[in-house]
């Protein structure tokens, strides 16, 4: 499941905390400048999870979501970012706010991949294509786009009917 809005209302929120940056740099050159929001949300962990992303270009919003019915909440919290890399259409300049410190400080910092190596390679792959500058947000902290991800996402899980084949495959 899948879904896409589309928004006009301008950005002008910014992130008041910002613990870890960094940009894993893409191989063509970036001219598009995108803002992206992410969220994973999990009901149980493992359980029904969903992830949602703000994508923002010239002040234009586009919200898209997605979920799994048996997954975690860390494979949400990646697949809101491949997710919305996915979804852009050229090679892009991108600023990707997250309040996971999981994403963010695996692309930052070097943290281990112990585990969900499928959605790794395709992170891998999508920042080879974009330039990505990853950005850590406090959840639950005022942001408004952080906020509405947070609500996507949740109804993203909630609804979830598709299956994460990796994930299953792994725990059968």
């Amino acid at each position: 499941m899948e879904t896409a809005t589309q928004q006009t209302t301008p950005s002008t929120a910014r992130p008041a905390t910002k613990a870890a940056t960094s940009q894993c740099s893409a191989t063509a050159a970036a001219t598009t400048a995108v803002e992206i929001y992410t969220d994973g949300s999990c009901i149980g962990n493992p359980g029904s999870g969903g992830w949602s992303a703000i994508l923002i270009y010239k002040g234009v919003k586009k919200e898209i979501t997605g979920g799994w019915r048996h997954t975690t909440n860390n494979r949400m919290e990646i697949m809101a970012a491949i997710s919305a890399l996915q979804a852009l259409k050229r090679p892009c300049e991108v600023t990707l706010y997250s309040d996971s410190q999981y994403l963010v400080n695996t692309m930052t910092q070097g943290w281990k991949r112990k585990v969900n190596h499928d959605l790794w390679e395709k992170m891998d792959a999508l920042c080879a294509i974009h330039k990505v500058n990853f950005i850590w947000l406090r959840g639950h902290d005022g942001d408004r786009h952080n906020e509405r991800c947070d609500e996507l996402a949740l109804s993203a899980a909630q609804n979830a009917t598709e299956a994460d084949i990796a994930f299953e495959e792994l725990t059968k």
